[in-house]
């Protein structure tokens, strides 16, 4: 079977300026790099608190693979404050036998400006994008450029979408990765982490790990959470009672 990864290994050049104790070396997950990184086909998943690097590694990642800072094709994307970290100078990509014909970077955060530059090119077919819902806009985007075999890296693509929609693209992750699309997509999501065959990797202190769905924190402090909301929220909202007790 032929192998249709775009990227089989992520390391640092041998000539990398990276300094320890500089950021964005000061994050376990980008300093593991260094050690190299076997990405597997199909779909693989980012899983980590804030800061944890999970937005900064998959960021090096689709800049060197030649995507713009802020989002988008190969072809071009929008462009407003320079904040990108230095990681995607460094990263060396270990190309996989078939070249994609086709990949994305999308990112949450900057999808709105890249919508403005999609606007402004001649014959734009995706005009209307402005003109949507936020979530209805995402998923006009999702489906639109990111629907063939390829190479996509995805920041948070369930920050627009509903429950309904996230089970939605769950479906649409698991067809791209039987037609043979390679993903990297760092999320919050425990419902998007779920999809069957996916490898998922923690993102942490300890840097990267790989694990099983059933053993992510992310998992497991949702399942509490909505098993007893009061257990967390005792400790952040003072309730009626409590201004009464202090009264």
């Amino acid at each position: 079977m032929t192998d249709s990864r775009a990227i089989r290994k992520i390391s640092f050049f041998s000539d990398a300026p990276a300094v320890a104790g500089s950021w964005p070396m000061t994050v376990p997950a980008v300093a593991q790099l260094q050690g190299g990184l076997e990405l597997d086909p199909g779909i693989t998943f980012l899983v980590g608190e804030n800061g944890s690097g999970k937005s900064t590694v998959l960021e090096g990642i689709a800049m060197a693979f030649g995507f713009p800072a802020e989002g988008g094709s190969r072809n071009g994307g929008g462009r407003t404050r320079a904040s990108e970290s230095p990681l995607g100078e460094w990263l060396k990509l270990d190309r996989g036998l078939v070249a994609p014909r086709w990949g994305f970077f999308l990112r949450a955060e900057t999808m709105h400006s890249y919508y403005s530059y999609l606007e402004q090119l001649p014959d734009s077919p995706d005009r209307d994008l402005h003109e949507m819902s936020h979530g209805e806009s995402f998923l006009a985007l999702l489906d639109r450029k990111i629907d063939s075999p390829g190479f996509f890296c995805l920041d948070e693509p369930e920050a627009a979408l509903s429950f309904q929609s996230t089970l939605r693209y769950l479906a649409d992750l698991d067809a791209l990765a039987k037609a043979g699309a390679q993903v990297v997509c760092a999320t919050h999501s425990p419902v998007l982490a779920s999809l069957p065959g996916a490898t998922i990797l923690e993102l942490g202190e300890w840097g990267i790990r790989r694990t099983e769905w059933d053993d992510l924190e992310l998992v497991g402090h949702w399942r509490r959470f909505l098993d007893a909301p009061g257990r967390y929220l005792r400790h952040l909202i003072d309730t009626d009672a409590d201004r009464a007790g202090n009264g």
